[in-house]
């Protein structure tokens, strides 16, 4: 059913929204990682619902539990297996749409393919299915940050018609976390936190941006023709909940330019490295890494679930009208941040181990 991901260093995730619990299974990560636990439950904390006043007020600790695959702190190159139980689970909230489609939501495609589908919460399709996602990209941005200084962070670059204009590789962690929002420019951030919480009054939504940089990738990630890293970050961030769009680099806007504007010349270097006076290739030239930073962008839709009447239809057909209850984010933005950095850190993971695998250390 699509739950796996990745090749060398690989995921499978497991659980629905209203279970037991929800959890991850690694296979491939290599043995003798010092892993930081606390990092792992950190990363939980920033993506786990009731943590602001703009987002869903499901109140959920997400502490996770670490099965399998360690010795103390350090990996042994087995499966990982970890779970985060469900504890503020409430079927009942979702009784109204048992049999009632709801509008660009997963119902009605999940029982027209299957015949059945999780009746609480969206099931697979909720976004608490991507616990599994930040707790093993947590894992590799441990391996990546311990093996090249790979830093991978993301934020919130536009909700709405609200965007911040800041420049990519100025951003710190600590800017991005300062406010509820995830915007590192405060001003901004305080509009975004308006919009939101209006929208949310109104019984509605809104969607927008994440963009993402990653600072000393190593060179020579991914691979010529079908496996291009592009087009691996582009599966795997389109593989989130309620994403939209996807560009890298210049993206879109380099349409608008002539090859002589959006070429980005080589410069003169005594290293390994290859540096560029532009980056409008985003860090990725022939789908492989040049060793440059890697920026990216997500666009996110509005949430699907709104508190507004809606038109739809029924199981059988029949033409009814919604107005869903349960807990809902009114902008999945703040909370989508740490699982853009984790599916980020899931491919280059990847890509990182099969590079060695193909071309050994050098």
């Amino acid at each position: 059913m699509g739950s796996n991901f990745g090749k060398l260093f690989s995921i499978s995730t497991f659980g629905e929204s209203h279970g037991g619990g929800v959890g991850v299974i690694i296979d491939g990560c290599p043995p003798r990682l010092d892993l930081d636990i606390n990092e792992i439950q950190n990363e939980l904390n920033r993506r786990r619902p009731g943590q602001s006043k703009i987002t869903t007020p499901r109140q959920e600790s997400d502490e996770i539990e670490i099965l399998s695959g360690l010795l103390g702190t350090k990996t042994l190159g087995t499966p990982i297996a970890m779970l985060v139980r469900n504890k503020d689970h409430r079927p009942q909230d979702y009784s109204e749409i048992k049999k009632t489609f709801r509008p660009s939501h997963a119902d009605a495609t999940y029982q027209k393919k299957y015949g059945i589908q999780a009746l609480s919460g969206g099931g697979r399709a909720s976004a608490r299915e991507t616990i599994g996602r930040v707790a093993a990209g947590s894992v590799a941005k441990q391996l990546l940050s311990q093996s090249s200084n790979t830093e991978i962070l993301a934020w919130v670059k536009r909700i709405h018609d609200i965007e911040a204009e800041i420049e990519a590789s100025e951003v710190t962690f600590d800017e991005i976390e300062k406010n509820i929002v995830r915007c590192p420019d405060q001003e901004t951030a305080d509009l975004m936190i308006k919009r939101v919480e209006d929208v949310g009054k109104e019984g509605d939504s809104c969607g927008g941006v994440i963009e993402c940089i990653v600072r000393n990738p190593p060179v020579g990630l991914g691979m010529p023709v079908f496996d291009k890293l592009e087009a691996d970050l582009a599966k795997a961030l389109m593989s989130l909940p309620a994403t939209k769009g996807f560009e890298v680099g210049s993206g879109f806007g380099g349409t608008y330019l002539k090859g002589s504007e959006h070429n980005d010349p080589f410069l003169p270097s005594n290293s390994d490295q290859l540096k560029t006076a532009t980056n409008n290739s985003g860090g990725i030239q022939g789908g492989i890494t040049n060793g440059e930073d890697i920026v990216l962008r997500v666009g996110f839709k509005p949430t699907a679930t709104i508190r507004k009447s809606q038109k739809t239809i029924d199981e059988d057909g029949q033409p009814t009208t919604l107005k869903a209850t349960g807990r809902h984010d009114p902008c999945v933005l703040p909370r989508a941040v740490p699982m853009v950095e984790a599916m980020v850190a899931l491919v280059l993971a990847d890509h990182f181990l099969r590079q060695k695998a193909q071309c050994g250390d050098d």
